[in-house]
């Protein structure tokens, strides 16, 4: 894996996400890096992350963590595409088209959460990335984002 997240690599101006946003104090600051092929993220619940089952992560928040990890897998497949240097360069930023969520099994809290995202499709701006959302061995969401690249002039 590198050193440096994806989102490390997002202007100032683009850094205040509610999943990544390094520049925001609220943010859940998910991190996202190359896993060969793969691009994976863990996140530890904290005990406020709750649903509406003690002991269980709240659904929402295992959406968000899947649609924030998507967008940066996104970002770094159409920015490693372009062979551009990313110490250089700002990356590519995607908006959310669609994001789909299937919650397979309750989503234990007590645990480190991880992520794993592969792409299924590059076609112009658009990328479709896979997640996997897995507690202790076992996957318990699985989503799909269809991420869409914003406008050079977006702002």
């Amino acid at each position: 894996m590198t050193s440096k997240a994806f989102q490390d690599y997002y202007t100032d101006e683009f850094a205040s996400c509610f999943g990544c946003g390094r520049l925001n104090k609220h943010s859940l600051q998910i991190k996202s890096y190359w896993d060969g092929e793969e691009s994976v993220c863990h996140f530890q619940p904290k005990h406020y992350h709750t649903g509406g089952f003690p002991g269980y992560v709240y659904g929402g928040l295992i959406a968000s963590l899947i649609d924030c990890h998507a967008a940066g897998t996104a970002s770094a497949i159409k920015y490693r595409d372009r062979k551009k240097d990313t110490d250089n360069n700002a990356p590519l930023r995607f908006v959310t088209a669609s994001l789909h969520v299937d919650y397979l099994a309750p989503t234990p809290i007590d645990s480190t959460l991880e992520l794993r995202g592969k792409v299924k499709e590059i076609k112009g701006r658009k990328v479709i990335v896979g997640i996997t959302l897995s507690a202790k061995g076992k996957v318990c969401a699985k989503g799909e984002l269809v991420a869409v690249q914003m406008p050079e002039d977006f702002s």
